[in-house]
């Protein structure tokens, strides 16, 4: 009888600054583990002025746990980049990621119900604000307010079937997914530095035929231990810039295809 391979499953946190919060995640990973035991935790430490590294590599002897450090601090966008090229170069095909905030404000105990969507066939899962029994809790109204008029606005332009949260950063793929995604695009797979790149990935994604399903998140912002590293104004900016790329995107991906 041939037997299967475990699959593996990787937890990317890109983190800045996180020392305070990372604890109180990390162990919100120890009951997975018997239920993951190819459970592995990647911390992109992007340039912290704290001691987020240190945080994370003294949970090693209770949790698979492998900390890649930037200098300097160069935006989600670059430590999402980092963390995805380190699991894709570490993975297999088959094995699966899943991406998440490093504040704790999302909570691991989505991560079954991500899987099983992957496991019935989805490419990529999104743990989804503005799916039915989704919610956002310490959020302030500017925020909520930004954040719904970003993914509504992608959503009415480029509308990807089973997607209604374009920003989270909660999301489950595919390794294989993200490899082709890498080969296609190449370095300009993640051109944004900032927090628009959780939008970007999706987009240049949708261009695969991949997809896609969605899972309720109930946002825990009340659990942030500091200021949020979001400059709001700038963010929404970005993503007008963001729609305005994607019809160049398409072009280039069709001339590559042709």
């Amino acid at each position: 009888m041939i037997r299967r391979r475990a699959l593996a499953l990787f937890v990317l946190l890109p983190a800045y600054n996180e020392a305070a919060a990372l604890p109180r995640l990390l162990e919100k990973f120890m009951p997975l583990q018997a239920r993951y035991p190819k459970l592995q935790i990647v911390v992109v430490d992007d340039g912290s002025a704290d001691e987020t590294a240190e945080v994370a590599e003294g949970f090693a002897d209770r949790l698979a746990v492998t900390v890649v450090r930037h200098r300097r601090n160069c935006g989600l966008g670059c430590a999402m980049n980092t963390g995805l090229r380190y699991v894709c170069s570490h993975g297999a095909a088959d094995d699966v990621v899943v991406t998440m905030d490093a504040d704790d404000t999302h909570d691991p105990g989505l991560i079954p119900e991500m899987l099983d969507k992957i496991n019935r066939g989805a490419d990529v899962v999104i743990a989804s604000r503005y799916q039915e029994g989704g919610e956002q809790v310490g959020l302030s109204p500017l925020r909520r307010i930004l954040s719904w008029g970003a993914s509504t606005l992608l959503g009415w332009i480029f509308g990807i079937d089973g997607v209604r949260d374009y920003s989270s950063g909660y999301r489950a793929y595919r390794i294989g997914v993200l490899r082709h995604a890498f080969e296609r695009f190449g370095e300009n797979f993640i051109e944004a530095s900032g927090f628009q790149c959780m939008a970007e990935i999706l987009l240049k994604m949708r261009m695969l035929n991949l997809r896609f399903a969605e899972v309720p998140l109930v946002l825990r912002y009340d659990r942030k231990a500091g200021q949020s590293k979001m400059p709001v104004l700038e963010t929404v900016l970005q993503y007008f810039f963001l729609a305005r790329k994607v019809s160049r995107w398409e072009v280039l991906h069709e001339e590559r295809l042709g």
